[in-house]
């Protein structure tokens, strides 16, 4: 068994050696000044951390958006070549890209409209003349694309994943947490709330509101109130708390006098399920009794707030600049906007995304790479394999439970088997707002329609050009999209040691997903189910614990400290993801010695290449929101929260007590 593991992880990167290896380490970077006992993070990334600027038009630099600056004129020069096709067909994929694409760019002619394109929209909300309008509005809105008190959306079922159902969440918040309303003694967040009621009244007022301001005052009062009822980022991270399954008659306990029969009826979904999905039973209660208290022009201001705040990128300059100001400048420190045709591009993805990965893959993925990416994945899953059956805190019962799910694991490399059909979305040049609404409703619509249906495996959740990869728990699939698979994460020509640590760990990470605090409480068919003991459970609680107390002690900005309970998965699944990658590497090396290269040991170029990926500068708005948000870490406590922990980077670097980087074995978090 061992062997042909061995073997099976040699020839994953055999295409290296036929040149001499390069390390794949930006050496240049290093800050010969700091230690790389003291601060990982900063003794290999010094060098840039002193000298790079974060672009004027960026919240944020390095690596990810690097890459994802160097493939939007990539995706540029394919809209463009649609565009400009002479032969291209009415109705075919190059006039939707193209004409979608010059929609957005024909600035004149949306200087021009105002905002005549939201006439409709803005006349049904104001018609209404009570509440019983609201389940059809809000059907209505969601449809379009336009945030609301409540999202509805179709998912597998995560008790029965081999069906699709329907779900209902909390939504309709226009700042991006509900932090933001409540923290009144955050200095920060009470001067970006004020600057918010502000900003609401200012497009109130190009909307045609006569009483913006008093308006503007109310919509904010009403989202405060619907944020008071939200569950907070931490809570939604249960998946069993999450699931809460309740037959249509039954969802007027949750929301007594709210029409739901009417509500899904307009949703399009009222005779093909018998129940619902409820994420959190308690936030419905809560909307009802803000429905119920606040007056019938308040949310028609703010119906009509949440349309225009959606449709503000498509307007005039006047809505555009506005929605920038605020969205970009105040919430992520952006004083620049970036050149208009990569927000066309954004816009194209969004719309026609598989259109557009198709085209992408045509042209900048070579297939060796995914014939390369495959086999590393599966040696990634056979270190996993190998590495279940030597835990010291799980039982042989669910050992066993764990082998048979990651025998179940289905890996996505590049682009999906089948590309989505767009044949039924018409895109008018010319009509940039109704182009999007469109795009909004197929989407949608291509949603309801899964109903009833077998679930489709060979659905993709990102696009080939995305720079990420993911775990859907569901599927129990780990997918990596095209345009990760790059350097510095997948660099054909260097040694091994750096794509073990970089795209090696990626993959590690991904597969750690089905094992985290979330992921581990479903089974390989991707149902919700406990196969743990209840000692095992305890024991990785322990664990887990740890890492949440390991990572609420970092701190990016004075005064605003990671969340280690909202970041756990993440943390858990970098940790897990450089050991086993760590061990899949060293199995690669079928015994010998890694060369030498640049003066840096294989081990020390594994964890370099691990770190160097994370390396990254982020405005302090930005920062602030992500923390809220985001259920990553900061990148330099993904690089050294996740050192501190790994055993072989104190061999690889010499470190020992009195480092600043050294923590006593005992108090090393190490799940795998």
């Amino acid at each position: 068994m061992l062997s042909a593991l061995t073997l099976s992880l040699m020839t994953a990167f055999a295409g290296a050696a036929d040149t001499a290896p390069v390390s794949g380490i930006d050496t240049q970077y290093i800050d010969a000044g700091v230690r790389p006992q003291d601060d990982f993070y900063r003794y290999l990334n010094g060098g840039w951390l002193k000298t790079a600027q974060i672009p004027e038009d960026k919240s944020s630099w390095g690596t990810f958006a690097k890459l994802r600056d160097d493939v939007l004129p990539q995706l540029r020069a394919i809209i463009e070549a649609a565009e400009a096709d002479k032969t291209r067909k009415a109705g075919g994929d190059a006039q939707k890209i193209g004409d979608m694409y010059a929609s957005f760019m024909d600035e004149k002619k949306l200087e021009s409209l105002g905002v005549k394109p939201l006439a409709g929209e803005l006349n049904r909300i104001r018609a209404i003349k009570d509440k019983k309008a609201f389940p059809m509005l809000i059907a209505h809105l969601g449809e379009i694309g336009v945030a609301t008190p409540y999202g509805l959306y179709v998912s597998q079922d995560a008790r029965e994943s081999t069906r699709y159902a329907v779900g209902i969440a909390q939504s309709g918040l226009g700042l991006p947490d509900r932090d933001y309303y409540l923290k009144k003694d955050d200095a920060r967040l009470a001067g970006i709330l004020v600057k918010y009621e502000a900003h609401v009244a200012k497009i109130l007022a190009l909307g045609g509101d006569k009483h913006a301001a008093a308006s503007a005052k109310a919509v904010v009062a009403l989202e405060t109130a619907l944020a008071e009822a939200q569950w907070s980022k931490v809570e939604n991270r249960d998946p069993v708390k999450r699931y809460n399954k309740v037959p249509i008659a039954k969802l007027a306990e949750l929301a007594p006098g709210y029409d739901w029969q009417h509500a899904l009826a307009a949703a399009g979904v009222a005779n093909k399920v018998d129940y619902v999905i409820v994420n959190q039973p308690s936030y419905l209660g809560g909307f009802n009794a803000v429905l119920d208290k606040t007056d019938l022009a308040t949310w028609k201001s703010y119906f009509e707030w949440q349309l225009l705040r959606a449709a503000s990128p498509y307007l005039s300059k006047d809505f555009a600049d506005a929605n920038f100001d605020f969205y970009s400048t105040v919430l992520t420190g952006v004083a620049v906007k970036p050149p208009r045709w990569k927000s066309a591009v954004g816009l194209v993805e969004n719309s026609l995304g598989e259109v557009l990965g198709k085209l992408y893959v045509g042209q900048h993925f070579p297939p060796e790479r995914k014939a390369r990416m495959e086999e590393l994945v599966k040696n990634l899953l056979a270190a996993y394999k190998s590495s279940i059956d030597t835990l010291d805190w799980m039982s042989p019962e669910t050992k066993q439970q764990a082998q048979a799910k990651l025998a179940k694991f289905t890996p996505k490399i590049g682009y999906p088997n089948k590309w989505r059909d767009y044949a039924s979305l018409a895109i008018v040049k010319g009509d940039l707002v109704g182009n999007a609404m469109r795009a909004s409703v197929f989407a949608h619509q291509r949603m309801i329609n899964k109903l009833g249906k077998p679930v489709d495996r060979e659905e993709w959740g990102m696009t080939p050009q995305t720079i990420n990869a993911y775990y859907n728990s569901t599927m129990n699939e780990i997918v990596f999209p095209a345009a990760i698979l790059q350097p510095p994460f997948f660099d054909a020509k260097a040694d091994d040691a750096v794509n073990y640590g970089a795209i090696g760990a990626v993959i590690g990470h991904e597969i750690s997903h089905g094992f985290d605090d979330k992921g581990s409480q479903s089974d390989g068919d991707g149902n919700l189910r406990d196969w743990w003991t209840k000692e095992d459970r305890a024991n990785f609680k322990a664990k887990t614990d740890a890492l949440v107390k390991q990572y609420d002690g970092y701190s990016p900005i004075k005064g605003y400290h990671v969340n280690g309970a909202l970041t756990l998965g993440e943390n858990i699944a970098d940790n897990s993801g450089v050991a086993i990658a760590y061990k899949a590497y060293k199995l690669s090396l079928g015994g010998k010695e890694a060369p030498v290269i640049d003066g840096l040991t294989g081990d020390q170029r594994f964890y370099m290449g691990f770190a160097q990926v994370w390396r990254s500068k982020t405005r302090d708005e930005q920062q602030i929101m992500l923390i809220k948000t985001d259920p990553h870490s900061p990148g330099q406590f993904r690089a050294n929260g996740t050192m501190v922990n790994q055993p072989g980077f104190y061999e690889a670097f010499g470190v020992k007590p009195g480092d600043q980087m050294y923590v006593a074995p005992e108090q090393r978090v190490i799940i795998w």
